[in-house]
């Protein structure tokens, strides 16, 4: 396989693993507003369909990006300094998501304590690590 169809599949993959982390905290802040059980039945639905469902492409983009690191080597990982903070924010990204699974729990039992406003802050998280990785990737600033 080509290293361009592999770079191309690692995008591809994190786009549509980022479409359902800017979409899954959006449901959460409706979520956490709704009174009507009705609503919150098909809120728990639509929530863990879209997690389970996004999952997979945070699986399959951190595949593709680790076989690009092999590809290039040990030495372009240890002299790309921007990599080094673009694999910290993509951790992160990967710790947010595992909490996404908790808070999916919290709503599936009832235990959800946070408001909406935490979760319109929360919706905000992936954004700001998308615009920084993106910037690392392209610019490459050390």
């Amino acid at each position: 396989m080509s290293i361009l169809l592999i770079k191309a599949l690692h995008i591809a993959f994190m786009v549509a693993w980022f479409a359902g982390i800017f979409y899954l905290p959006r449901l959460f802040v409706y979520h956490a507003q709704n009174t009507s059980e009705e609503v919150n039945q098909q809120f728990k639905i639509m929530e863990r369909r879209l997690l389970y469902f996004v999952t997979p492409f945070a699986l399959l983009t951190l595949i593709f990006g680790l076989w690009l690191m092999w590809i290039y080597g040990g030495a372009w990982l240890k002299a790309s300094g921007w990599l080094h903070v673009k694999l910290v924010i993509v951790t992160l990204l990967y710790v947010y998501h595992g909490y996404c699974f908790k808070i999916l729990a919290d709503f599936k039992h009832q235990r959800n304590t946070r408001s909406h406003r935490f979760y319109r802050v929360f919706n905000e998280v992936p954004v700001l690590a998308l615009f920084a990785i993106i910037i690392l990737a392209v610019m490459k600033p050390f």
